[in-house]
């Protein structure tokens, strides 16, 4: 090749690569695209019919469309934007990750889901293949650069289509990818979400383990009805409302420090719990609504049933994270219009269990499950990847406890949102059901 062709060539591809980084990416992206520019999930469908199936039943294919999220944005965020003008931007923002095509394209507020425009799409197969990377040091608030088009961006090379091009791209392999929506900085400097910056602080962070190998696992498969067998990316995207990514998400064990106590004695009751399967903090993600929480019981020979409250341990904070009859959420009155409104109650929980969470305050200094309007964060006392927390439970026995065997039991439980605000907010149930966890026993023996 003559040296001038091949300095046109070099030209041309690096102001290709140049363009591409220097397409909009965040809140610069806003009206950048059309609705035109992204294919429509049922045409990937035509091809990739097991991938297609997979996203339709995961929370990516009803980001926007998921009862919660529609009456958080619609009756909260956007309702609380209008009495305080000045948090209209990060409201729109909230769609630049739950409706990014209707953010791209500048259909902000999007359409209720009943409506359904293409903003229910939600995170949709094209929009996803057509990211190539975030602008920034860290991904978080929709820094994704999308370059919608006849390319494909994925994590295999070599592949070829009869209706795309397809090219191979990093990006699709690193945590990072997740981390643009996964990670929220809100406009008080709070990360209100932070799933992949937990992850890259843990020990899977540390040794590489990446969030695609657990919430996109591989098989062997077809990616595509023509293709043939491979090892496939299953585009399962299993999280918080999947039972089966819950349930043992906690391991637990317990025992009492003596097995044989007399009828007027004290039991020393310790619970273990492990977080080995999760990559990230447990709960994470939407922190502000979830809660897990122990609840212990003892059962005596005689079938009589005890409720066992937690220990305290005297840390900053604690009281947050022991369930007691308390009200929090007043901020929910100004989207509501319900002047001097005293709120809801904080836990909904049995009073004294205790809950692993980390609280989310406003600037008045009281409690919030809106992310926007977080000026500061409570103690951590969620679960972190690989960690152990011990709780003990100190119980005097009562006077008319039968003697014999008593068996204690412990049951981990899980609620995606707080459940005195999902019924103040008319949530469907199914948001706010408690999903168990895990559960362990242990046994004394009383004697006279």
């Amino acid at each position: 090749m003559k040296p001038e062709k091949l300095f046109l060539l070099l030209l041309f591809a690096g102001s290709c690569f140049s363009a591409e980084q220097d397409l909009p990416a965040g809140e610069e992206a806003f009206h950048s695209k059309q609705y035109s520019d992204f294919e429509k999930p049922e045409t990937c469908q035509s091809c990739h019919t097991d991938i297609y199936q997979q996203w339709s039943q995961a929370m990516m294919s009803q980001a926007y469309t998921h009862h919660w999220d529609e009456i958080e944005y619609f009756d909260l965020a956007v309702a609380h934007a209008k009495v305080v003008p000045e948090l209209k931007p990060v409201v729109d923002g909230c769609n630049g990750c739950h409706a990014p095509l209707a953010y791209l394209s500048g259909d902000v507020p999007p359409p209720r889901p009943a409506e359904n425009s293409r903003a229910n799409e939600s995170v949709s197969c094209d929009l996803c293949h057509s990211i190539i990377g975030f602008k920034g040091d860290v991904p978080f608030n929709f820094n994704y650069i999308s370059s919608p088009g006849r390319m494909k961006y994925g994590a295999k090379a070599g592949l070829k289509s009869p209706h795309h091009d397809t090219e191979y791209n990093e990006f699709f392999t690193k945590a990072e990818f997740c981390g643009t929506c996964h990670n929220e900085k809100n406009p008080y400097g709070i990360w209100v979400k932070s799933t992949q910056l937990e992850w890259k602080e843990g020990p899977y962070g540390q040794q590489g383990v990446v969030c695609q190998q657990c919430h996109v696992p591989k098989a062997l498969g077809k990616n595509a009805k023509m293709a043939q067998e491979d090892v496939v990316a299953q585009h399962l995207f299993h999280g918080a409302h999947d039972p089966g990514k819950l349930a043992g998400a906690i391991e637990m064990r317990m025992h009492p420090e003596e097995r044989e106590i007399e009828y007027d004695g004290t039991a020393v009751i310790k619970v273990q719990l492990f977080n080995g399967k999760a990559g990230h903090k447990i709960p994470t993600g939407s922190v502000e609504d979830r809660i897990m929480w122990l609840h212990l019981t003892a059962q005596d020979a005689d079938g009589a049933e005890y409720h066992l409250p937690v220990d305290k341990k005297g840390f900053a904070g604690e009281a947050y994270t022991i369930a007691a009859d308390e009200l929090a959420y007043q901020d929910m009155g100004i989207a509501k219009g319900i002047e001097n409104f005293p709120g809801v109650q904080r836990d909904g929980v049995p009073i004294g269990d205790r809950i692993f969470r980390m609280p989310y305050f406003d600037k008045q200094g009281r409690m919030t499950i809106q992310q926007w309007n977080t000026a500061s964060l409570g103690t951590d006392y969620r679960i972190g990847p690989r960690e152990t927390k011990i709780e003990t439970f100190t119980w005097e026995l009562p006077e008319d406890i039968a003697l014999g065997k008593v068996t204690f039991t412990a049951r981990l439980n899980y609620q995606r949102l707080v459940k005195p605000v999902a019924d103040f907010l008319g949530v469907p149930e199914e948001e706010s059901e408690i999903v168990p966890i895990n559960t362990a026993t242990t046994w004394i023996e009383v004697y006279d």
